[in-house]
């Protein structure tokens, strides 16, 4: 799917979820448009301060349309629900079945994932080198997807997933299977097991954030030479990242994910190659001292 080209110099963006307040991605997107001589205004459509639930999308989706918004970020948790509201989905996402990126435009609403490609950047960049022969993942949700789908266009040799919703794993697994092939994805409920066997742990679960505090795992499960891949940035140090890197593991924040896919983000709802170095800045320059 090509998303038709958008020249205008002027944007209207939001993002919908729940529990956005202190999401980066409004300044990330305000600061890169003014950088390029576009007015761009961002807005939160936060659920939780609404008092609605996802049976709300349809509603804020039209609401967005009669408005003139160009496009909207999707995040938690509506990254799967949206889909049924969409007229187009690019390849990518619909192999994943989950959107974060919806452009609006000519009366279409034109969904895309940019998630796995910020993932893959993120992780190319910020652990090159390491071995991802085997692979386990926690959390098979919107997140979960858009890693899981980077980490087999990294290469990756088996991936385990592990989902506290058995039926959400063996759900993702199989779409992962009929993709990429059989014998390269599975399930686990063993936890201990899995990490004993693999290089590497990639967390996609929502468990760090400032809403569900708390480690997704028990810290005797990690090791040295285990390195952890996280997607939660807010705080950019979760106490899963605090703890593997006293242990000396080599680990991933969430930064990079958040960074990459709003890049991607921004060309689809812009038209403009956005300035990755300049974005990191501007998410950086966010985070508390």
């Amino acid at each position: 799917m090509k998303t038709p080209a958008h020249p205008s110099r002027k944007l209207l963006l939001g993002l919908i979820g729940a529990g956005l307040q202190a999401s980066r991605t409004p300044a990330m997107h305000e600061m890169e448009a003014a950088a390029q001589g576009v007015t761009c205004l961002y807005q939160l459509i936060d659920l939780e301060v609404l008092g609605v639930g996802v049976g709300a999308l349809p509603e804020l989706l039209t609401a967005a349309e009669r408005m003139g918004f160009a496009g909207l970020n999707i995040t938690h948790p509506c990254k799967q629900i949206i889909i049924t509201q969409l007229s187009e989905l690019s390849g990518d996402a619909r192999a994943l079945g989950a959107v974060n990126t919806v452009v609006l435009r000519d009366g279409k609403r034109y969904g895309h994932n940019t998630d796995w490609i910020g993932f893959s950047r993120s992780f190319l960049e910020g652990l090159p080198g390491v071995p991802i022969d085997r692979v386990v993942q926690l959390g098979a949700g919107g997140g979960g997807s858009a890693t899981a789908y980077a980490m087999f266009k990294m290469g990756v040799g088996h991936l385990t997933i592990i989902d506290t919703d058995a039926a959400r794993g063996a759900a993702l697994a199989n779409k992962l299977q009929a993709l990429f092939g059989r014998d390269r994805v599975g399930t686990s409920n063993d936890l201990a097991d899995s990490l004993a066997r693999a290089n590497g742990l990639v967390h996609a679960t929502p468990t760090g954030m400032k809403n569900y505090p708390g480690v997704a795992i028990s810290p005797d499960l990690l090791r040295k030479d285990l390195w952890v891949a996280e997607i939660v940035y807010f705080p950019l140090e979760t106490e899963l990242l605090r703890v593997a890197r006293a242990l000396g593991c080599r680990t991933l924040d969430g930064s990079g994910m958040a960074v990459y896919q709003a890049v991607e983000a921004f060309r689809l709802f812009s038209g403009l190659e956005a300035d990755a170095k300049r974005m990191h800045q501007h998410f950086l320059a966010q985070v508390p001292r």
